[in-house]
């Protein structure tokens, strides 16, 4: 047989790597020869380690590669640990320390140093990020993105310094930075001229900042979400501002109204992206009808909460022939004929919202069925009057479909029946479908194999034979909600050998046990995130396994549990990834066990949350030493209760 590292090269067998999506396959080339796993390490481009641990190693071996590195999921980072782990030199462009709490200016100045390449870096979610934090980062000079979302210690003082040392900034993110103010906008847009990409989202800012904003010569997406301070004004300072601008978000803003949006269109014939959702209620014919010149670039369109009529969705399917996604959560007047004329023109949609749109009927469906054959996402949440006539056109016309969300729209097995021929799903949302029982899911497992998301939240007529059914089929599931499916039980729970399964949510199913939580975990050590709150039959044998087999869990809700302090304390103290973890109402931990369980997980968790009458009984010392390493710990107004 003839060796196939003697044919190709390293470099051809890291071309072919190019070819290989799937971690584990990646993994397996690594495993056949020194080669291949040579091959392996000139081909591996980003890494994103779940622990600190073998960091240094695998930046060892991946240093003449590597350009981008995500920290964001490492707890415990510090500036000791980040100082360690990265070598000089190295080719880094992109480093993610978001919710890296740990990290000051000390940290972010030796990184600067030692990546003297760095493009873009994420430290959003980092409470202690400050001024003097951003000052370290402004000696980026060659930095072009940068987030600091939620950074709310960051004033204008820090902006400053980072647009006068990053001037060649493309990208920034500085939403919930609400110390910042118009000052800080106006000399952000004077020094960083390159900027295309601006998120200000929440910030206390007014007109003033669009009429800087309006300057920048090259910026194309702004975001504006929940800026309570601007209204139309400040939109006509863009409307007469450089035309490249081609994303708008400005949802949530509640004085900005049809007028300012007309306005803003009016000047930016450019867009391709408006969003307008949760604004001023009533869309006016003014504004709809100057979406037509529009027409040949917009290809997003969300209005979501608006009042919008028939006659207006004819006029946009009529006019904006090329839109990709229409957004219409919520809104009123939304009816089938309004559908129709809006399908009949808009043929290109691949992503419908019609969330809690509740005089839609089948009628609808049957319109995007004949119009919208590439459709690929349908949100359909709430909308009542549908049954699996509708579906069944969908299913018969969109076989491309990925995405469909039919929560409490109270389908059963025959719509589950029909979109079973969508054989390339990947997101099912049917919860609160009591009409949907194993008949059902046994169609969705048979035929829809690469599905990855599935939402069976309150579906409570299915049984353990359903949950066999999807397990058996459905083997690169990743996310699967099956909260208060009250008569799954620990047969059920075993059936669950989902390799990939990394989101699973348990809350309330009173039938399970430490039995089925142990088998769970057995045949699920991918999990990253669990939900166990109100299983009031997991115990800490089921909390021991969940620590031996899970290793990788990082977010854990064990609210209600029966779970002692031993339990408890080992959990915390063995999970090396897990950074959030709910445990309220644990009767069974004393005092005692609390204070070990939080000593023993310190430095790892990012969320705690907890009874509020512990903040009187736990030692002062344990509570400062959590939030100094960056724990935030949300306390619950509810009784303490003891039975151990």
């Amino acid at each position: 047989m003839c060796d196939i590292t003697a044919v190709l090269s390293v470099d051809l067998l890291a071309q072919v790597l190019d070819w290989l999506h799937d971690s584990r396959d990646l993994k397996s080339c690594r495993l056949v020869s020194r080669a291949f796993l040579q091959a392996e390490r000139m081909h591996r481009r980003a890494i994103r380690p779940l622990r600190l641990g073998p960091l240094p190693v695998l930046l060892r071996r991946y240093v003449g590669s590597l350009l981008s590195l995500d920290l964001s999921s490492c707890p415990s980072l510090d500036d000791s640990a980040l100082s360690l782990s990265i070598p000089c030199p190295n080719n880094l462009r992109s480093v993610s320390l978001s919710r890296a709490t740990g990290i000051t200016w000390r940290g972010l100045e030796v990184l600067v140093s030692v990546c003297p390449k760095i493009e873009a870096i994420d430290i959003s979610h980092c409470v202690g990020f400050g001024d003097r934090e951003a000052a370290a980062v402004a000696k980026a000079c060659w930095l072009k993105e940068l987030r600091i979302d939620k950074c709310l210690k960051v004033t204008d003082v820090g902006l400053a310094k980072v647009a006068v040392g990053c001037s060649r900034l493309e990208k920034l993110g500085i939403k919930w930075c609400f110390e910042i103010s118009d000052i800080g906008i106006d000399l952000l847009v004077k020094k960083c001229l390159e900027l295309r990409e601006l998120d200000i989202s929440y910030l206390k800012v007014g007109n003033e900042s669009l009429r800087s904003i309006a300057s920048l010569p090259k910026l194309e997406d702004l975001a504006l979400v929940g800026c309570e301070y601007i209204d139309d004004e400040g939109l006509y300072f863009l409307s007469n501002g450089n035309s490249s601008l081609q994303s708008i978000d400005v949802s949530r803003c509640l004085n900005v109204t049809s007028v300012g949006l007309t306005t803003l269109v009016e000047g930016q014939q450019r867009l391709r992206k408006i969003n307008a959702g949760n604004c001023s209620p009533v869309l006016t014919s003014t504004f709809v009808s100057k979406l037509c010149t529009l027409g040949d670039t917009l290809i997003i369109l969300k209005l979501d909460k608006l009042q919008i009529s028939a006659s207006a969705l004819e006029i946009v399917g009529k006019n904006c022939r090329n839109l990709l996604e229409i957004g219409l959560s919520k809104c009123n007047g939304v009816t089938d004929e309004g559908i129709s004329w809006l399908v009949e023109g808009c043929t290109h949609l691949s992503t419908i919202d019609l969330t809690c749109c509740l005089l839609v009927t089948d009628k609808s469906l049957f319109s995007i069925a004949a119009c919208c054959r590439g459709v690929k996402c349908l949100r359909l949440e709430s909308c009542v009057l549908i049954s699996e006539k509708g579906l069944d056109q969908i299913a018969t016309c969109c076989t491309d479909l990925k995405e469909i969300d039919l929560t409490d729209c109270n389908v059963n097995d025959n719509a589950l029946k029909c979109l079973s021929r969508c054989s390339e799903l990947l997101v099912l949302k049917i919860g609160l479908c009591s009409g949907v029982s194993d008949i059902g899911l046994s169609f969705i497992g048979s035929n829809c194999s690469k599905l990855l998301e599935l939402d069976l939240y309150r579906c409570t007529a299915i049984t353990d034979d359903g949950l066999a059914a999807i397990s058996n089929g459905c083997k690169r599931m990743k996310k699967l909600n099956l909260c208060y499916c009250n008569q799954i039980s620990d047969i059920g729970l075993a059936h669950l050998q989902l390799e990939e399964l990394s989101d699973l949510e348990l809350r309330g199913m009173v039938r399970i046990t430490s039995s089925g939580i142990t088998a769970m975990a057995m045949g699920c050590r991918g999990l990253t995130q669990l939900d166990l709150k109100r299983c009031y039959s997991v115990d800490d044998a089921g909390i021991w396994a969940l620590a031996q087999y899970t290793e990788n869990l990082r977010q854990l809700t064990i609210s209600y549990c029966t779970v002692t302090g031993l339990g408890l304390c080992h959990i915390l103290g063995s999970l090396r990834c897990l950074q959030d973890v709910k445990m309220v109402h644990l009767s069974w931990v004393s005092i005692e066990g609390f204070e070990l369980a939080l000593r023993a997980s310190c430095g790892k968790l990012k969320k705690v949350k907890l009874l509020g009458k512990l903040q009187d009984v736990l030692s002062t010392e344990l509570l400062q030493n959590l939030q100094a390493r960056g724990c935030r710990i949300r306390w619950v107004n509810k009784p303490l209760v003891f039975k151990g």
